[in-house]
């Protein structure tokens, strides 16, 4: 059984999230200690809870320790099963994070597989269904084919939010024991992921949301005409000629929210047209708050974006760090805006799993497998 120390560089939750994912992937068994140790409200969360649960039903997995407030839990997987999965995380906890658990046994599921989540669709420290979506899914086509639809956005403190995903994975490996034997399969088939080049800017999409409350005083309107002004002035700067398209979308939620997510598509190298297996896709959102202004809502976001298509970077920060758990497994190299911690702690995570050796270049900010 693998020794896991839940207080390693940031301590969040995420070490437990990879840790449940790998170890549905692996079939090998681990005790977590120190969860979230050093937050202000250490130990399991209802929505870190909501994993352990989804995972016990899905790869008949048992559990010690799955309280709220334990900063201890045993795990022992089984194997992932093809069956649909309804999850209500009872909170604003976000669906997003949920699924950074679930998504990647389900990968190798199987059969077809479908989710039906209940939470924060769009809630702080998280990334947006609509990041989830348009950024994270594009880059796993190699692993499974999706379809996602966001019934209704969760906003804190209710959440309420509705999810539906399924997944077709490409690979069938239900007769794999151990993780040698799948790790053997999957490297006949699957090239490495290669994300580290990128041609010129196509065009920049988005998708500005807000609570059905806010219709009157045109709050995702508004968001949307703050971002697009704002890229358009940045871009006259920079020499960038690209068409700019924004959603405005308005949904029945329990709680008033708003938010927004940006998308800037690049083709491959060479090409006037995107890598469809590594596709160069670029993210940046941000949530509105009761004393932030619309428009400061959408000027956030596009500066966000900015921030990354100057870096010159393939994967954006936030995406990085989700690829490293699919980068073991592969192989290849990515590069990024940022190494961040929230990085540098899925590398540890993922290394005590699958033993994969990374290299992490600082000065080009590249992550790659050896």
């Amino acid at each position: 059984m693998l020794g896991i120390d839940g207080s390693y560089l940031e301590g969040g939750g995420q070490i437990l999230r990879t840790s449940l994912a790998l170890s549905c992937l692996t079939l090998q068994s681990f005790e977590i200690i120190n969860i979230r140790k050093g937050r202000p409200n250490p130990g399991l969360q209802p929505q870190h809870l909501a994993c352990i649960k989804a995972l016990e039903e899905f790869c008949n997995a048992s559990s010690e320790g799955a309280e709220v407030g334990s900063q201890r839990v045993v795990f022992c997987p089984g194997k992932p099963q093809s069956r649909p999965l309804s999850v209500d995380i009872g909170t604003a906890g976000s669906v997003t994070l949920l699924l950074q658990a679930l998504l990647l046994p389900t990968l190798f599921a199987p059969g077809k597989v479908r989710f039906k989540l209940t939470g924060g669709t769009n809630v702080s420290y998280s990334p947006p269904v609509e990041y989830f979506s348009a950024v994270l899914l594009p880059q796993l086509s190699r692993f499974a084919k999706f379809e996602c639809s966001l019934l209704n956005c969760g906003y804190f403190p209710k959440g309420n939010g509705r999810l539906e995903l399924g997944i077709k994975p490409v690979f069938h490996l239900d007769s794999y024991d151990n993780f040698a034997d799948f790790q053997k399969a999957v490297s006949l088939e699957l090239p490495p992921i290669a994300i580290s080049e990128r041609g010129r800017i196509l065009k920049v999409s988005g998708i500005s949301h807000a609570s059905s409350d806010l219709r009157k005083a045109d709050v995702a309107e508004r968001q949307a005409r703050a971002a697009k002004s704002a890229l358009l002035l940045q871009f006259n700067k920079l020499g960038i000629n690209c068409p700019i398209s924004i959603q405005s979308e308005y949904s029945a939620a329990l709680s008033t929210g708003s938010g927004i997510s940006l998308f800037a598509h690049f083709a491959a190298i060479g090409k006037d047209e995107p890598d469809g297996f590594h596709p160069v896709i670029l993210g940046s959102d941000a949530l509105g708050e009761r004393s932030k202004r619309a428009e400061e809502v959408g000027q956030e976001a596009a500066a966000g974006l900015i921030k990354e298509i100057i870096s010159g970077a393939c994967v954006d920060h936030y995406l990085a760090d989700q690829l490293v758990q699919f980068l073991a497994i592969t192989g290849g190299k990515i590069q990024t805006s940022e190494i961040t911690s929230h990085c540098r702690t899925n590398v540890f995570t993922v290394q005590q799993f699958l033993g994969s050796r990374f290299a992490i270049d600082e000065e080009k900010k590249a992550v790659s497998v050896i």
